[in-house]
């Protein structure tokens, strides 16, 4: 595999082939393994995203999350691919959005609301034995993360993958940012000591 688009293209293929009921089943044991990581349950506020099609499934995850009282932040995808941000109220308050995205219906936070988070959710098609992260490509993600970087904010960041999403290595650019943890169905790899929320 070599060149972003490549790796891309070679990963989402492999997603094609899962069915619904393999998505709804991940799903289930991804929200059970990362309710365990300490960066979420000593998070007050997480910011996450709601997970589409053949996506590790993200939705239990935010639904635990809420129920235990944690202020999760959801994307919402602007024209020029940045991000801002609206809290999760639930299922009910979610709508869908360009792309096939889903959003939050509540009021728009602004850039920086992610500058609260303790812990951030990344989308990513793989992440790697170093601990770097292969994302969609809209850089949407990139500019949340050099945003954090610039604001010297530090939350931990943590990617749900299918476990053969974990590689040996992704492509790699000067802007990419390593994580500190990946989650699979089959258990947590960490790749660097994350902060203390």
């Amino acid at each position: 595999m070599s060149g972003k688009s490549g790796v891309r293209r070679e990963l989402l293929d492999v997603r094609r082939l899962l069915s619904p009921e393999d998505v709804r089943e991940a799903s289930l044991v991804l929200a059970r393994r990362a309710r365990g990581l300490p960066e979420l349950s000593r998070a007050r506020t997480v910011a996450a995203y709601v997970s589409v099609g053949r996506e590790p499934g993200t939705r239990a995850l935010l639904d635990e999350l809420r129920t235990r009282g944690v202020r999760v932040l959801l994307p919402v995808l602007l024209d020029d691919n940045d991000l801002d941000w609206a809290v999760y109220e639930g299922p009910d308050h979610l709508v869908p959005a360009r792309r096939g995205l889903a959003e939050p219906d509540g009021p728009r936070l602004g850039h920086k609301a992610v500058l609260d988070a303790d812990a951030v959710l990344l989308p990513g098609l793989a992440v790697d034995e170093r601990g770097m992260r292969l994302g969609r490509g809209g850089g949407s993600y990139d500019r949340v993360l050099a945003r954090l970087e610039a604001a010297g904010a530090h939350p931990a960041l943590v990617v749900l993958l299918y476990a053969n999403e974990v590689v040996a290595r992704v492509p790699e650019e000067p802007h990419d940012h390593p994580v500190h943890a990946v989650v699979t169905p089959e258990g947590v790899r960490r790749f660097a000591t994350p902060p203390t929320a």
